[in-house]
């Protein structure tokens, strides 16, 4: 029987919810998830608990905030002053905007406040500090990819588990 080890292709059907039971992301209605395993495109603790599994097992697991997104980091929250702010953008407490790094990377910041004269952005992850848990069935496992990858956050729901510091998602 196949396990999941490094190096491989592996695809899950998944449904992550918070500790409230609210989903945050699920392959429902999708493709399953394909990781290549190793490869640091997922968060370190789903990848952590992929490993060893066989096609066909099912697996509950739950991440804790160093597993999954990390600890909010109140230094993540950047004000900007609205002078700054695009003409014709009019952004909103709770909107999410793609900012630009002087190094052309776009990084998602979400509004957390505005006043008369600054816009405040939270650069966390929107699911930093949360304990995340997963269900998921490994479905298949190969040597080569089956999918086409389109990049990160190709697969994750908008406002789902989006993209980690390495570019991946979940």
């Amino acid at each position: 029987m196949e396990k999941v080890e490094n190096n491989l292709f592996v695809s899950v059907d998944y449904k992550g919810t918070l500790s409230n039971g609210e989903v945050f992301d699920t392959s429902e209605g999708r493709q399953p998830l394909e990781v290549q395993m190793g490869s640091g495109n997922v968060i370190p603790g789903f990848e952590s608990a992929l490993m060893g599994m066989s096609l066909n097992e099912t697996k509950t697991f739950t991440l804790s905030p160093e597993e999954a997104y990390g600890h909010r980091d109140e230094d993540q929250m950047h004000d900007f002053p609205k002078s700054d702010i695009p003409d014709g953008m009019q952004p909103e407490v709770g909107q999410t905007l793609m900012l630009r790094t002087p190094q052309g990377q776009q990084i998602p910041a979400r509004v957390d406040s505005i006043d008369d004269e600054k816009v405040t952005f939270d650069l966390n992850h929107p699911l930093a500090g949360q304990s995340l848990t997963f269900k998921v069935e490994v479905v298949a496992i190969s040597e080569t990819a089956t999918q086409q990858q389109a990049g990160c956050g190709s697969h994750c729901s908008s406002g789902g588990c989006g993209c980690d510091d390495s570019g991946g998602c979940c």
